[in-house]
């Protein structure tokens, strides 16, 4: 009975999502080509004896059946040990600790441009629909759902280069700690890439919602009864839209981090997705599948925190 309750349903449905997940980086890992002692020693790799490889083998518990391996690496990670890097032998929890606030700094940086971005091009384009406003308004929608990350962050770096002779690249990133102007400028030009990336699905869902919204019989009574535009689709229009903006915003922030493993690599961010990018290069199993772990229990908190909030700001998903 108790898992009828829908906090509990998706607190269990979030359980196994994670263990999913946890199933599928394993596996997939495993069918990358080329072995872990190879790639983490490298060249030196080809003078190891039989006997010194399969010490190693057995140090890092490669010599035991994958169920084995999978069942171990779980266990130590329910207990709070994500494992260690082979390379720098650092902890990866401690790894994680130091990458995961940029990321997630870089993620809400990019939800409020993109927010920002996304609801007042759909206002635009949904308070005069079918007109010219509203056909450049879907343009550059669709211009943000087709031009991929890699594309317009390699550009936006060439074109500052060569304009404005800034590289955010050329220095070594700076914590907020130490400089904070110097640390937002750092994060604002992947921080712009990731943002017009999520406000094209925000601006076309935020763009429906609000032309359905204007056709509702209490806007018209609104209208009739002389209230003016601004404050028509400020206290009647725009809440009315929300359900479906929060909702289609909880669900790209899964794009955030995905888009930030090609973004903070292209601009030198030392973030999360950065340091899953160089834990598959070099094969460091522990790295992946913990910090993959990481960004998936991420997605899943702030998709249940949206559906939270969408039961608060929406009676009628109460009363289901």
């Amino acid at each position: 009975m108790i898992a009828r309750h829908p906090l509990v349903r998706r607190v269990l449905e979030a359980l196994a999502t994670l263990i999913g997940v946890a199933v599928l980086v394993f596996v997939m890992l495993r069918a990358i080509p080329g072995d872990q002692v190879t790639a983490s020693l490298g060249t030196e790799a080809a003078a190891l004896t039989p006997a010194q490889r399969a010490a190693l083998e057995a140090y890092y518990g490669l010599d035991q059946a994958l169920p084995v391996q999978f069942l171990s690496w779980l266990g130590a990670v329910a207990t709070g040990n994500l494992g260690a890097s082979q390379r720098s032998g650092e902890p990866v929890l401690a790894m994680t600790a130091s990458a995961l606030p940029i990321t997630l700094e870089l993620a809400v940086l990019s939800l409020v441009i993109g927010l920002t971005l996304g609801v007042a091009a759909a206002m635009l384009s949904a308070s005069r629909p079918n007109s010219a406003r509203d056909a450049v308004g879907q343009a550059v929608g669709l211009a943000g759902l087709s031009v991929p990350a890699f594309l317009l962050g390699s550009a936006l770096l060439a074109l500052s280069a060569r304009f404005l002779g800034y590289n955010p690249n050329a220095e070594q990133f700076t914590p907020i700690t130490t400089d904070p102007w110097l640390h937002l400028q750092q994060l604002l030009m992947p921080a712009l890439v990731l943002g017009f990336g999520l406000a094209a699905p925000i601006m076309r869902t935020a763009r429906s919602a609000l032309l359905e919204v204007h056709s509702q019989d209490y806007v018209r009574t609104a209208r009739g009864k002389g209230v003016g535009p601004r404050r028509l689709v400020l206290r009647h229009v725009l809440p009315g839209a929300l359900v479906p903006i929060v909702t289609m915003t909880g669900l790209q922030f899964g794009y955030l981090l995905g888009g930030a493993v090609v973004v903070e690599q292209i601009f030198s961010v030392p973030g999360i997705g950065r340091q899953v990018l160089l834990g598959i290069q070099q094969k460091e199993y522990a790295v992946v599948q913990s910090t993959v772990l990481v960004i998936a229990l991420t997605f899943v908190l702030v998709n249940l925190a949206t559906d939270l909030l969408y039961r608060l700001i929406d009676p009628r998903v109460r009363a289901s």
